[in-house]
């Protein structure tokens, strides 16, 4: 059966097909539609939003150093708010995906 999904919808799905475990954000338009995709429809992808997109990104981080495929969702401008756990992210290594869309 096909399906019309939007880009954000689509990339929920995807997220949930590539076996993601933790998915966290910061609300904000274009991306918010991804994680409420996220905890409506696949529901076992563990969703939360967190305080900001700096948090987000160090649950995501935590995540992954746990073995855990993780997810982080922002807007592009929140990058500036997450940019320390960016800059600093690929020093730690990981043992579990992490990705992110903004």
């Amino acid at each position: 059966m096909k399906e019309l999904l939007s880009g954000n919808e689509a990339i929920a799905r995807g997220v949930y097909e590539a076996d993601v475990k933790l998915a966290a954000a910061y609300p904000g338009t274009p991306s918010t539609e991804i994680l409420e995709t996220l905890a409506y429809r696949f529901p076992s992808v563990y969703s939360q939003w967190s305080p900001n997109e700096k948090v987000a990104y160090e649950v995501a981080i935590g995540a992954s150093m746990g073995g855990v495929r993780a997810l982080v969702v922002m807007k592009h401008v929140g990058l500036n708010v997450a940019a320390d756990p960016f800059m600093t992210h690929s020093y730690t290594g990981v043992n579990g995906g992490c990705g992110g869309f903004g």
